[in-house]
């Protein structure tokens, strides 16, 4: 558990920090964090006035320049930044989106803290680079390119001191920064997630620019977990016609000990131990199956090909190494691996059954049309279930052998939707491989097309869907030749599409068409079967030779939480917990969630709600009145808290339940830390 973040005692520590940079020339090391140091220092020999106010009307052609020059980055993180904005809505902050070289470009804010920001001309077309602003956490992450946090006074200059700001940079597939993501709000109300919520939010980014910029190559995503595997954790590479490496992402570097400067002269197979042929041939009849595969290392990855498979044309033959290991010759192309028939998924609509009579009515409208020819419209909120509800169905009917095809309409930009739902012949467009590439329609011939995120579909692009539909052929771009295809489509939404047809965002003759069985998933905390479904993922994760359970307590908690992430939220915390078990221990407690989760959790066991940001401070300092001036006042961080929490229990005759609202915290954080004091 993370030690509640006390706005107070850190505000007076950095008080003696300014003291001794700003007074006595001294380098208050042991008060700031490393980042936040080296930018004094820089700000310092730039010649930067701590007094100085940064203002001033932005230039809006200025402004123009600046996000038509940032096109490509405004593209992919427009959905991410106003996803990021729901999560933090009514918390006296706003989400800041900068470019490389600190022009603020795009940003969502409530609207009180958004008029205090004003002041401080933190809005769009303002320049935010260190040189410009001082310490701040666009212009130091841009600086130091790496997450910062700077809360309050650590800001350089003086007039951002009632600022507390996280910021992540945002880099593309080449490793050059593109920009930096931000949350900013009000001192007081700190929020110590907000960090973990902005490098979050930049990994999101830079994996969509990742598999854009390689959209018509083949992508491999791999990781030593398996449920990783596409998900925001996954590594990911880039793939050449020969076996070639043509990009890899942070996590895919790390995993592999490379260094970005080495993939020009890497092969697939001086990677892994699994010829290419294999992926591809998995890939083909399966798409969503994972493969086995080893590193030249030993490791032992998970891996899953995907993208334009079709382009991988050289099989990823071995190669000839020299002694210094360079590549030398040609490849010879050999024969694709055979594979042995895969195993009948175990993901089927009868697995998906675990109690709840309005999932079961949906199963059973679901299993009745099994292998009929009628289009599936699967609804409700993200992460209820949706797509894993399409492969159920997939699973279960006479095309499981086929391939299940999933494309989310909402994480790929409009220019490339068309391109990767229909398909393009060579020189169909600028940067076009020669030789074309197979859209998701023609790759799901026999199988299922799962649309995920219907309802974002432009407009544009509706149009020729319906007509695919009617006609059962597609034509690729830049050809007239139609192909027939014979599809079985699964579409999902969290949109309303009646409301979206009724205001013009959805064509009614494709919503018709699609809404063939309407199917509206319940959300978890509308379930009558959580306890199953806790019990089967359990199973799951936990293998089938270990018995992991949640206790009494956790059990009750669970049954009473909201999930606002539904399914998805409750997987991962499972996930989580399990792998926070130590050796031995088969028994959930709340101490093995994840912090935002216990934290909620215990609130609810303790029949008390949770404390707003910076209010554990406050009250405090209330029940245990400030130390006399002098030495004290400026003494460790770990004292002060020791002391604050010794006369909050004090003031509660002892009472751990009643000390631990006071505080603001848990009490199994109380406990853990009056064990360390």
């Amino acid at each position: 558990m993370q030690v509640p973040f006390n706005t107070e005692a850190r505000s007076v520590s950095l008080l003696e920090a300014r003291s001794l940079f700003f007074g006595r020339g001294e380098l208050p090391a042991a008060l700031l964090d490393n980042n936040v140091l080296r930018s004094w220092e820089r700000c310092r020999q730039a010649g930067l006035d701590p007094a100085r106010k940064g203002g001033g009307e932005p230039d809006q052609r200025v402004v123009a320049e600046a996000r038509e020059r940032n096109r490509t980055l405004l593209s992919h993180a427009q959905p991410v930044l106003e996803h990021l904005f729901e999560q933090i809505r009514n918390s006296h902050s706003m989400v800041v989106l900068a470019d490389s070289r600190g022009m603020l470009l795009q940003s969502y804010g409530d609207p009180d803290f958004l008029c205090q920001a004003e002041q401080v001309a933190l809005r769009p077309g303002a320049n935010w680079h260190e040189s410009e602003r001082g310490t701040n956490a666009i212009g130091t992450a841009l600086a130091e390119r790496n997450a910062v946090n700077v809360f309050g006074s650590e800001h350089f200059f003086e007039g951002n001191a009632f600022l507390t700001c996280s910021a992540a940079p945002i880099q593309d597939a080449q490793g050059r920064l593109m920009g930096v993501l931000d949350i900013s709000s009000d001192y007081r109300a700190y929020q110590r997630h907000s960090l973990g919520l902005v490098k979050m939010s930049s990994r999101i980014i830079e994996k969509r620019l990742f598999e854009s910029e390689f959209a018509h190559q083949g992508l491999i995503g791999f990781h030593i977990r398996p449920d990783h595997v596409g998900s925001l954790c996954e590594a990911m590479l880039a793939i050449g016609p020969d076996g070639d490496l043509l990009g890899a992402d942070q996590s895919a570097l790390e995993l592999l000990g490379l260094r970005r400067e080495d993939l020009p002269r890497r092969h697939y197979s001086m990677l892994f131990d699994v010829p290419l042929g294999t992926l591809i041939d998995r890939a083909r009849r399966d798409p969503s199956s994972l493969i086995a595969i080893g590193g030249r290392n030993g490791e032992r990855f998970y891996a899953r090909l995907r993208g334009n498979v079709t382009a991988l044309t050289g099989n990823a033959s071995p190669i000839l190494l020299d002694a210094r290991g360079e590549r030398v010759g040609k490849i010879v192309k050999p024969e694709p691996a055979a594979v042995p028939p895969a195993d009948r998924p175990r993901l089927t609509l009868k697995f998906l059954s675990t109690g709840d009579e309005r999932l079961q009515a949906a199963i059973d409208k679901a299993t009745r049309i099994l292998g009929r020819d009628i289009p599936i419209l699967v609804q409700g909120e993200s992460g209820a279930g949706k797509e894993m509800f399409a492969k159920a169905f997939h699973n279960s009917g006479p095309r499981a052998q086929g391939p299940f095809v999933a494309l989310n309409c909402a994480a790929i930009p409009e220019t490339l939707i068309e391109s990767e739902l229909f398909g393009y012949s060579g020189g169909a467009f600028t940067g076009a491989r020669k030789e074309g590439a197979v859209g998701k329609i023609q790759q799901a011939h026999g199988g299922t097309l799962f649309l995920d995120e219907i309802g974002d579909m432009p407009l544009s692009l509706q149009a020729r869907l319906l007509r695919v539909l009617q006609e059962r052929c597609v034509t690729p771009l830049g050809t007239n030749k139609s192909i027939p295809v014979d599809i079985t489509l699964v579409c999902a939404t969290h949109r309303k599409l009646k409301e979206e047809v009724a205001r013009g965002g959805f064509r009614e003759d494709l919503y018709y068409r699609l809404n063939g069985l309407c199917i509206n998933l319940p959300s978890l905390r509308e379930r009558s079967d959580i306890g199953s479904l806790i019990e089967k993922l359990l199973r799951e994760e936990a293998g089938p030779d270990r018995r992991v359970q949640v206790s009494g307590r956790v059990m009750d908690a669970f049954l009473r939480y909201r999930w606002p992430g539904n399914i998805r939220q409750l997987s991962n915390v499972i996930k989580v917990a399990i792998a926070l078990l130590d050796e031995g221990e088969d028994l959930i407690e709340t101490w093995h969630l994840p912090d935002d989760v216990f934290e909620e959790i215990d609130m609810l066991s303790a029949g008390a709600s949770p404390a707003p940001a910076g209010v554990a401070a406050v009250r405090a300092l209330e029940v245990a009145e400030a130390p006399a001036a002098g030495a004290n006042a400026f003494g460790r961080l770990e004292e002060i808290e020791r002391d604050m929490i010794q006369r909050t229990l004090e003031a509660e005759s002892g009472n751990i339940s009643a000390a631990a609202r006071r505080l603001g915290i848990s009490r199994n954080t109380l406990y853990r830390k009056l064990g360390r004091f």
